[in-house]
């Protein structure tokens, strides 16, 4: 068959997206595989999910999540306009449909960083369209050694941290406020 013919063929050939959800202990990669999967496919797109939490400091609304109020919030969950919904600690988070449905009609594949139940609730909404994908690690060792690895990262930033915050008092001990 000819180059041309099969561009034909594609160019006729139109598919619906799929939704894929990576789950895995801490520590087995998932971050990291969906990170390269983003970057080598652009017809791979990030779920972004919406929340009541407030934002933190560089998190960009409509790119990081969507940040709503919760009554907002409410109203959209008691519309169906939510894929999946779950109340963490004190805050509310949810995946927004229309952005995603959008996404599987257009092809685009639509990659999730949710939990369990978040993704049983995917799975109730739109099975079809779902992709399970769970990620093991090379062996136990391996995973061992990356959650050490992890943890002394973990352990200098907060230690980082902790000296910045003690510069900060000591500097704020020799002041004098007024009012």
């Amino acid at each position: 068959m000819s180059d041309s013919s099969e561009q034909k063929m594609t160019d006729n050939f139109s598919r619906r997206g799929l939704m894929l959800v990576l789950s895995s202990p801490s520590g087995a990669g998932k971050t990291t595989l969906s990170r390269m999967l983003l970057e080598e496919d652009n017809e791979i797109i990030m779920s972004v999910s919406a929340t009541t939490r407030p934002p933190r400091s560089g998190e960009t609304h409509g790119e990081d999540y969507y940040f709503v109020d919760s009554e907002t919030f409410g109203l959209m969950a008691n519309k169906n306009e939510l894929l999946e919904h779950a109340k963490v600690f004190d805050n509310y988070y949810g995946t927004p449909r229309g952005p995603v449905e959008e996404a599987l009609i257009t092809g685009k594949d639509v990659l999730f960083d949710i939990d369990w139940q978040g993704t049983q609730q995917l799975q109730e909404a739109l099975a079809d369209d779902l992709v399970r994908i769970f990620i093991l690690p090379p062996s136990a060792a391996e995973l061992e050694s990356r959650l050490k690895k992890e943890r002394k990262i973990r352990l200098k930033l907060l230690q980082k941290e902790w000296r910045r915050h003690q510069m900060k008092l000591a500097t704020m001990q020799n002041m004098i406020i007024s009012f």
